[in-house]
């Protein structure tokens, strides 16, 4: 067995490094949009994994391949310029820092806004991508709006297959309750770019038969995650077992994640997944996601119509404002929902 030469261990600390994941993961749930039953596997797939991806988007692949060109672009720029868009607090740039709570990882990234109504916090950040990205900040637009549309439209089937909503007369479906919180204005909805740089020194760590940890385990608080990357390898999910799987690239498709939020709302009938990403030995990573948040203000509680009779909330009843301020104290893998689970005898 090689072990890491302490130069090398030095050079990392605090990184973790796992043993690398050998599983490799066959069995995504693979969900075609078009599908009239789309909704129905949509469901299945929430409460099966919390995970799925979707094929037959309205995406174009042109738009994602222009934004992981432009992304490559800015995070190759010399530090001291990339430097003048951070740091994150809460929307800029970020190197190995992952929130302000002590955890790292092999990643530098760029968390935007993805709110009309948050916009005016970023406009820093926003004004320094137009005046020194500007090509980057238009494929972000662009994309952002698209990525938010197709968040609608899965919550939108997933709705459906849930019985959530009706179709009119004329063919139209009302609104949902959870669509809704994705459509409103004020939705607390944000975007991220993250890059998984090569490790360096790759040769003894990848001797010692570990990875890098280029972002820890950890579940999404928002309703839903809109992930899309290149064709690196690198992103891993846990399964009910407790075991780790590896999730094999595909970068003209888009996976989904179920966050916190979404477990709440169907009252723990569909789970939000532990995932985390490896640093890959000999090439970077971009991965982008969308993550569908509500309003600030939002009560998050059980939909009341998925409810059986008798049956009652595993959850205190909290706004995402508190949710959101509560998972910002947190470490990446603690189990936040835990302080917003009723015990057996509240």
């Amino acid at each position: 067995m090689v072990v890491l030469s302490q130069a090398v261990l030095d050079h990392f600390t605090p990184i973790k490094t796992y043993k690398s994941t050998t599983n490799v993961f066959t069995g995504v749930p693979t969900i075609n949009l078009s599908n009239p039953d789309a909704g129905a596997h949509l469901v299945r797939a929430c409460g099966e994994f919390g995970f799925f991806k979707v094929v037959n988007h309205a995406v174009p692949l042109e738009l994602i391949n222009r934004l992981l060109a432009q992304s490559l672009k800015f995070f190759h720029q010399p530090q001291s310029e990339k430097n003048q868009a951070g740091p994150p607090d809460p929307f800029g740039y970020g190197s190995k820092r992952i929130g302000p709570n002590g955890d790292v990882g092999w990643v530098e990234y760029l968390i935007l806004s993805a709110s009309p109504d948050t916009n005016a916090i970023s406009q820093r950040l926003l004004s320094f991508l137009q005046e020194n990205q500007p090509l980057f900040r238009a494929a972000v637009d662009d994309y952002v709006r698209e990525v938010k549309t197709l968040a609608v439209e899965v919550v939108e089937l997933i709705e459906k297959g849930l019985g959530l909503t009706m179709t009119d007369q004329e063919g139209r479906n009302n609104e949902g309750p959870t669509s809704r919180l994705l459509r409103n204005e004020k939705s607390d909805s944000c975007f991220r770019v993250n890059h998984y740089p090569p490790c360096p020194d790759h040769w003894e760590v990848a001797a010692s038969g570990r990875n890098l940890i280029g972002f820890g385990e950890h579940t999404d608080p928002q309703i839903i995650s809109v992930l899309q990357s290149n064709n690196t390898s690198g992103l891993e999910i846990c399964l009910k077992n407790g075991s780790w799987v590896t999730i094999p690239p595909d970068q003209s498709s888009f996976f989904i994640i179920v966050g916190d939020s979404l477990q709440v709302l169907t009252n723990g009938r569909f789970k939000s997944v532990k995932h985390r990403v490896l640093a890959d030995h000999t090439k970077s990573r971009v991965s982008m996601i969308f993550f569908g948040g509500p309003p600030l203000d939002e009560s998050i509680t059980p939909i009341p119509s998925l409810m059986e009779e008798g049956e009652e909330s595993h959850y205190k009843e909290f706004t995402w404002f508190e949710y959101k301020k509560s998972a910002y104290k947190s470490r990446l893998a603690d189990y936040r929902l835990g302080l917003f689970e009723k015990t057996p005898a509240q």
